[in-house]
């Protein structure tokens, strides 16, 4: 007698497949945009390379909790890590300002001892007084040509270093109105710009190092009475900041 072959028993847990893959996918797309609205950048890239990584190795979702759960630094699944991304590495320690002091004494000495240009080091940093009859006309912001001998000695000492600059500007007492500046507040603000302008476009200085401020009249290093006072007060003074002088400056976000 020939048996009949008993049927195999029809599988009605195939669904289960592609409800499991739609489920991945739909947690890859809250994922995605869950990074998304963050403001971390970063982190929105390191979200959207492990799933692209996942999805080719089928490691969705070990590689999703590195990104999310304590691994940032290991972007890619296997055995390579990643370098962080240079946005995120913290800005170099401010360097001693003593050797530059010693620099700009040894290659600024004929400028120094004619009085173009004063040095001090201060507790806030080494501050470069750069007085108005070397570089700059009476009551004019554009830097005079045969000051830039100068400025080349003094902006190869700030792009060794990485310390942040601020350019201040001052002018004496007597007050201004001309077809350019109002008043001295205007000079003073106009020719730290011009000075910043020039350091960045001719000598390549990264302007998120800069900073500028206009004092005006207020804050004279002398005396207002005389004519030699005046002069000594009319400057722009480039401020290398120490460590402490850089505790004071507002803290960059992230850009």
């Amino acid at each position: 007698m020939i048996r009949r072959k008993t049927p195999e028993p029809e599988n009605h847990d195939r669904w289960l497949v592609s409800y499991a893959d739609f489920i991945t996918l739909l947690f890859a797309f809250f994922v995605v945009m869950f990074a998304t609205a963050q403001s971390d950048k970063s982190k929105t890239k390191e979200v959207s390379e492990a799933v692209r990584e996942a999805f080719q190795h089928g490691q969705l979702s070990s590689a999703l909790s590195n990104v999310l759960h304590g691994k940032p630094e290991i972007h890619k699944l296997g055995n390579t890590p990643q370098k962080k991304s240079a946005e995120n590495m913290p800005p170099p320690p401010p360097a001693d300002l003593a050797k530059s002091l010693d620099t700009l004494q040894r290659e600024l000495s004929e400028d120094l001892n004619s009085g173009k240009i004063q040095l001090r080091l201060e507790g806030r940093g080494l501050v470069i007084s750069m007085r108005e009859a070397a570089f700059f006309a009476s009551g004019d912001n554009i830097v005079a040509p045969a000051s830039l001998p100068i400025l080349a000695k003094i902006a190869a000492v700030v792009q060794s270093i990485p310390n942040q600059v601020r350019l201040e500007g001052y002018t004496d007492s007597i007050p201004i109105h001309n077809s350019h500046f109002r008043n001295n507040w205007e000079l003073s603000a106009a020719r730290g710009i011009a000075m910043l302008e020039l350091l960045c476009d001719r000598y390549q200085i990264d302007p998120a190092r800069l900073s500028v401020a206009g004092y005006g009249e207020n804050s004279p290093s002398d005396s207002n009475q005389t004519e030699e006072g005046r002069a000594h007060n009319r400057r722009v003074d480039l401020v290398l900041l120490s460590a402490d002088g850089m505790k004071v400056e507002p803290q960059a976000g992230p850009r």
